[in-house]
């Protein structure tokens, strides 16, 4: 991050720059995916019941919201910089994005195991994933200027780092949002749910079945189960759970 910004202002490269600003959200994004699982390992508490297991649901809301941000500012000062192109050194641009693009390779090999297993450490992995294809986008634009002296190219590609920023943040936003919603799972049909429970036998009705996430990989349900009275009752509950 540190030699993307000293790099951008030597170089004059807004697309630099841009990975540097966008390196800086990482940064922060992981610090703070590192706290939210810390704290998601906290015991539950009379005033928590459910533990803190959401700290990381609202952690990958605030890196997808960050993301967003970032990509905006890109977005505007892009735009001033297409009018009137500076001159941006290709040669030196190309090679510290491509020290940035090692990093951030190393850095996806880490993160690729927890991405199925927490939305927070998707979000990191996402963050890094954006910045990897933001350095790739700064090699070419470094070619271009090179060899052809298209200073355009350096806007162009900011441009498309910030689309990708946005593309992969909405789609983090909308999943933590889903789940502080407290919305059904992906993947699970709640009328699936209902009809199985009333396949069970001595059971007559079912009432106020909600199904919800606590945080990644952690869902729950409640529901009213009204058993026929000459069932056995406690049989019928583990069939209900099962």
């Amino acid at each position: 991050m540190i030699a993307e910004v000293v790099g951008g202002l030597l170089t004059g490269s807004l697309a630099l720059l841009a990975d540097a600003g966008h390196m800086f959200s990482d940064v922060a994004a992981l610090g703070l995916s590192v706290f939210a699982l810390r704290m998601a390992q906290r015991p539950a508490t009379p005033r928590h019941t459910y533990g803190f297991y959401r700290t990381e649901i609202l952690a990958a809301l605030a890196n997808g919201a960050t993301l967003v941000a970032i990509a905006i500012l890109i977005l505007v000062e892009a735009w001033e910089r297409f009018w009137s192109p500076p001159a941006v050194q290709g040669s030196l641009m190309m090679a510290i994005a491509a020290g940035g693009l090692v990093v951030n390779l190393v850095s996806l090999v880490i993160l690729h195991k927890g991405t199925e297993e927490s939305l927070n450490v998707r979000g990191a992995y996402l963050h890094v994933l954006t910045d990897a294809l933001g350095s790739i986008g700064v090699l070419v634009a470094g070619v271009a200027i090179l060899l052809f002296r298209w200073y355009w190219a350096d806007p162009a590609i900011s441009v498309l780092i910030s689309v990708l920023v946005v593309f992969s943040a909405w789609e983090l936003i909308r999943q933590a949002v889903a789940v502080l919603m407290e919305g059904t799972p992906h993947g699970i049909d709640v009328d699936e749910v209902n009809e199985a429970i009333l396949g069970i036998p001595g059971v007559l009705a079912v009432h106020d079945l909600h199904v919800w996430s606590i945080t990644s990989g952690i869902d729950a349900l409640s529901a009213h189960v009204v058993v026929d009275c000459e069932a056995d009752q406690y049989a019928v509950l583990g069939q209900v759970r099962r």
